[in-house]
């Protein structure tokens, strides 16, 4: 999809979440889990009514609820959930079509706030090849109030292109780093890693 559609998708993206003053977050017990983060991000971000439904979290919304039941997940898809390291990824595949979407989130060092983030990437023979609704978002959860509002506030900034590459990002299931992956034209990928520094990253 060519850039600037891109970003007028993302900004209807964007406006609707604004809209939204705050995400709560139900659980039960004396912590929210990460499966409670992602019940709360899914219900709060699909099925909107101004016309910007990011159809991939449609998607795994639809597969949650099954995986919370016990029932089969649509052919083509997997929901792996690591609740002792805060993740979980949806991955859904289609020939040589593949969607991932990455969740999980960080204790902050206040001991007062967790950051919870959202990755979405498509590939194409595994290789990066960014749809409409790709891209990283954070939310910033306060512990006291039990809700979560969306942050640039992370340290680093969130690009989808940057020196002629597409830009994808790898949440972490084991350590705390972001993984920033530049995919050329030419087939070089480049790594850099965003390290977790107990509020924001840092290179």
């Amino acid at each position: 999809m060519k850039r600037a559609t891109m970003a007028i998708v993302f900004a209807c993206l964007m406006l609707t979440i604004a809209a939204q003053e705050s995400i709560r977050v139900n659980y039960h017990g004396g912590k929210p889990t990460i499966c409670d983060f992602v019940s709360a991000f899914l219900s709060a971000s699909v099925g909107d009514d101004d016309g910007c439904v990011d159809e991939s979290l449609n998607a795994m919304q639809h597969s949650w609820e099954l995986y919370q039941k016990g029932k089969p997940l649509p052919e083509g898809t997997k929901i792996t959930v690591d609740s002792k390291h805060g993740y979980v990824v949806y991955e859904w595949t289609n020939n040589e079509h593949s969607l991932q979407i990455e969740m999980c989130y960080w204790n902050e060092s206040d001991l007062k706030h967790k950051l919870f983030a959202c990755s979405v990437k498509a590939f194409e023979n595994g290789v990066y090849h960014p749809g409409q609704f790709d891209g990283l978002e954070f939310y910033r959860y306060t512990n006291a109030t039990k809700k979560m509002v969306q942050t640039e506030d992370v340290g680093f900034e969130v690009k989808f292109y940057a020196n002629d590459a597409s830009v994808s990002y790898d949440l972490p299931r084991a350590g705390k780093d972001i993984t920033a992956n530049y995919w050329y034209s030419n087939g070089k990928k480049v790594q850099k890693t965003q390290k977790w520094q107990g509020r924001r990253f840092s290179r």
